[in-house]
């Protein structure tokens, strides 16, 4: 029990103060902030056509917790995603595997510290929630119930399954990051559509982690009922567009905790026990030999021996270039060679498809989704040096500022807008040259943003996580995260201004603080 509990501390204390960890925290501080919003605003996280529920301590308590649950699942993934990839990296993988702990009693540590972290940001998201009901409310009482109680069966038991999905997937899909995170979309699509469309109220509740079902049906049933209505259909989340002109008033005070919801929160944490136990039998245990086999088999098992002495004839002629296009060259190739070969078999196929799927689906839905696919090649574009130790010698390099990070960018951005290209050759064809410019503008944004992320926060997670939301908002269909111009504007020129300020604030931030880290070394 001792090495489960110093596991825990060690990793919870390692992950919270990172840098990745405070931004995160501000950003689901300005989330939740956003669960509740005014009546006067433009969007809703819980719409029903032409209703609106009256802001009570239950109301507002509800909401908040199950948007927390909902978009925390999303993004807290990315975030206690890698622990074990983590230990193996910096070596204290080896230093556990000589220790009398067991896979099990290991990976449920690294469980319980990926929801300790999860419970953290749930615990600023509650104090959020109490604020927000005092801002909203129009003289409603204040009832703490209504907030402790959905933001322990609704958020802590989703949080056990994230924490447990974390560590199954990555025990099962061994050094590939990119199959981790779209193994985890897939999961998470599945779960939100059953949890969505499952006509069997029982099985609904029982197959449902979020707790969506209960809650939907409790406001649909009340709605129906006081103004004897047919609705079907209650949406959570982010949707904004216009809103009814004849708005009807609703007082909900919350759902009705049955047993067989309490049932289903216990089955879901044991659910995620046992996901976690099963795993340990998959566990390699930091063993480093299936690794050794394959580069043997590699190179040969005849033995190598070693030179006299240096041949000067055999080293490449020593050039003197300083100009900036060999490091694009080498930033290029970098890029093209992570990962798997056969993975780019799919982003090609993904790349063509663009050439023969309508424009519309294209731009929203292919291109998004094709870009993403290069999160892990992107997020490490500034931040391979320092992850690799090797900074001591690029940073002391011949002017790194003018010749390396703008190499660094280049490169991106080249790789960005030739996966575009189909889609660019379409659209020229058409003659449509501001959805041209909407594209490399939109190239450029998030190549920038990924070094700034980079560089800020000296990791790569920060940027994993924001670019996985912005392209699930994005697809669905909100304007405020289309940063490659795939839904109309009602002021394009506008948008396209927007966009370039942003390439420009993100490249000099950027700037600055490479050039303060620079200094300071």
């Amino acid at each position: 029990m001792k090495y489960i509990y110093s596991i825990i501390k060690a990793d919870y204390l390692q992950r919270t103060r990172s840098y990745a960890f405070l931004i995160a925290l501000a950003i689901g501080f300005y989330a939740a902030y956003s669960f509740v919003p005014p009546p006067a605003a433009s969007y809703t996280t819980l719409n029903i056509p032409g209703f609106r529920g009256v802001y009570n301590s239950a109301y507002v308590g509800h909401v908040s917790a199950m948007m927390t649950t909902i978009m925390l699942s999303l993004y807290g993934f990315f975030l206690v995603h890698g622990g074990i990839k983590k230990d193996i990296d910096t070596a204290v993988g080896l230093i556990i595997a000589t220790t009398p702990i067991t896979n099990f009693e290991y990976l449920l540590s690294k469980m319980l510290s990926n929801l300790l972290v999860l419970l953290t940001i749930t615990g600023c998201a509650f104090m959020v929630s109490i604020v927000l009901f005092f801002i909203r409310t129009d003289g409603s009482p204040f009832i703490p119930g209504h907030f402790i109680i959905p933001f322990l069966l609704f958020v802590v038991p989703a949080m056990f399954l994230i924490a447990a999905l974390a560590i199954v997937i990555e025990v099962i899909v061994v050094r590939r990051p990119i199959l981790q995170y779209i193994a985890f979309f897939f999961l998470f699509g599945v779960l939100m559509s059953n949890a969505s469309t499952q006509k069997n109220d029982t099985l609904g509740i029982m197959t449902d982690p979020f707790g969506i079902r209960i809650l939907t049906n409790s406001i649909k049933a009340l709605v129906n009922t006081q103004f004897h209505e047919h609705i079907e259909n209650v949406s959570l989340g982010f949707i904004s567009g216009k809103k009814a002109t004849v708005i009807k008033i609703f007082e909900w005070n919350g759902v009705t905790v049955t047993r067989l919801f309490l049932l289903s929160r216990g089955i879901w944490i044991m659910i995620a026990i046992a996901l976690t136990y099963c795993s340990s039998f998959l566990f390699h245990r930091f063993d480093s030999r299936p690794l050794i086999s394959k580069q043997k088999k590699a190179t040969g098992d005849e033995p190598v021996s070693a030179p006299l002495g240096i041949d000067m004839a055999l080293l490449p002629p020593l050039v003197s270039d300083y100009g900036i296009l060999p490091f694009i060259k080498t930033e290029l190739l970098l890029l093209i060679r992570k990962g798997s070969k056969w993975y780019w078999l799919v982003i090609i196929g993904l790349s063509a498809s663009m050439l023969f799927a309508p424009v519309t689906i294209s731009h929203l839905y292919l291109l998004p989704v094709l870009w993403f696919l290069q999160v892990t090649r992107w997020s490490d574009l500034a931040t391979k040096e320092e992850a690799n130790g090797i900074h001591y010698f690029t940073y002391a390099s011949y002017k790194p500022l003018q010749r390396m990070l703008p190499a660094q960018i280049l490169a991106g951005i080249i790789l960005a807008v030739v996966l575009a290209l189909p889609l660019i050759v379409r659209y020229l064809l058409a003659l449509n040259l501001p959805a041209v410019i909407d594209i490399i503008n939109g190239a450029i944004c998030i190549v920038l943003l990924a070094v700034c992320l980079g560089i800020v926060s000296k990791g790569k997670k920060l940027f994993e996580i924001l670019f996985f939301l912005m392209t699930y908002i994005l697809i669905q269909h909100v304007p405020l995260v289309d940063y490659l111009g795939a839904l109309n504007h009602d002021h394009h020129a506008l948008y396209i201004a927007i966009i370039a300020a942003l390439n420009i604030f993100l490249l000099t931030v950027s700037l600055s603080v490479r050039k303060y880290q620079l200094r300071h070394l």
